[in-house]
């Protein structure tokens, strides 16, 4: 972390339209998980550390909304930038027997030009003691924008950025599977911690357990991979340490979006701390907890 004491978050927050309990009104907001990540991490940082965001915007009033409810929430936007004749994402929440479902349109959004420029990335990167991003982040970019992402991240690594991805894994968002894997596996090999999820990596990649995601993501290179379980145990594996940690109960779960993102600004937070790896854990877990006991990602 001597590169500096800044966790720089990378990737795409997208305007959000909700339904109100009336009908016919929306309700407006701005969320993304490396965003959801983001601002967990400003709330739970060590003194000294702070909390930017990295993507791209347009030039439209949606964008300037955005970018002010970024810098509002705590979090820098020196690294946000700005695209000409261009538009956030936007996503649609309808609720249907009490579950959610999500409508995209996201083609177009600026945040696909987040790699664009790539000075501007690697000067962030330098700035950056925590870079974080996810397969989300790798999903929205194109072919050559995504390489040189990760070109940049091996030397942001190998300077001594802590590199941390959650692979996030959304077929939808990509060509095939084997696309999405080769990327992931990529993105793994320049990456110091990775935060998977077993059910969707078992799904991608094959894992028998969570034992064996984790050593997956270990002989790509990774020195610590927290393998998330949802209500069961997480693994974790970290040099020579492996061990398990209880997820914490909720008796009434509300809503599980952000559960992930928030573990893993919980998780960073607490070892930036000192907290030791099962510590860690323990406050990942419950702050995990109390997304899942409220409506929406971001939960105070």
């Amino acid at each position: 972390m001597s590169r500096g004491t800044t966790l720089t978050s990378i990737g795409e927050c997208m305007i959000e339209f909700s339904r109100t309990a009336e009908d016919d009104v929306w309700r407006r907001n701005f969320a993304g998980d490396t965003f959801n990540t983001a601002w967990y991490f400003s709330r739970l940082a060590p003194d000294g550390w702070k909390t930017a965001y990295f993507t791209a915007v347009g030039d439209d009033a949606p964008s300037r909304d955005l970018e002010r409810f970024i810098a509002a929430n705590g979090i820098s936007t020196e690294f946000v930038r700005r695209v000409a004749n261009a538009s956030p994402g936007l996503y649609l929440i309808e609720l249907e027997n009490a579950e959610r479902h999500f409508s995209y349109w996201r083609e177009a959004s600026a945040a696909r030009r987040l790699a664009a420029d790539r000075e501007h990335l690697a000067n962030a990167l330098a700035a950056s003691g925590i870079a974080y991003f996810s397969g989300i982040t790798l999903a929205i970019l194109p072919e050559a924008d995504r390489a040189v992402f990760i070109d940049e991240l091996a030397r942001a690594r190998e300077a001594g950025t802590t590199v941390a991805f959650d692979p996030n894994l959304r077929p939808r968002l990509w060509p095939g599977t084997a696309a999405m894997t080769e990327a992931i596996d990529a993105a793994a090999a320049v990456s110091t911690i990775v935060f998977p999820t077993f059910e969707d990596d078992a799904a991608a990649f094959g894992d028998a357990n969570p034992a064996a995601c984790a050593r997956r993501y270990r002989d790509r290179g990774a020195e610590t991979v927290i393998v998330k379980n949802g209500a069961e145990p997480c693994l974790a594996v970290e040099g020579e340490t492996t061990t398990e940690e209880p997820a914490v109960r909720v008796a009434a779960p509300v809503d599980t979006t952000g559960a992930g993102d928030s573990f893993n600004a919980a998780f960073l937070a607490s070892r930036l701390s000192g907290a030791p790896l099962g510590d860690a854990l323990k406050a990942a877990h419950a702050t995990a907890a109390n997304t899942i006991a409220g409506y929406g990602a971001l939960v105070p």
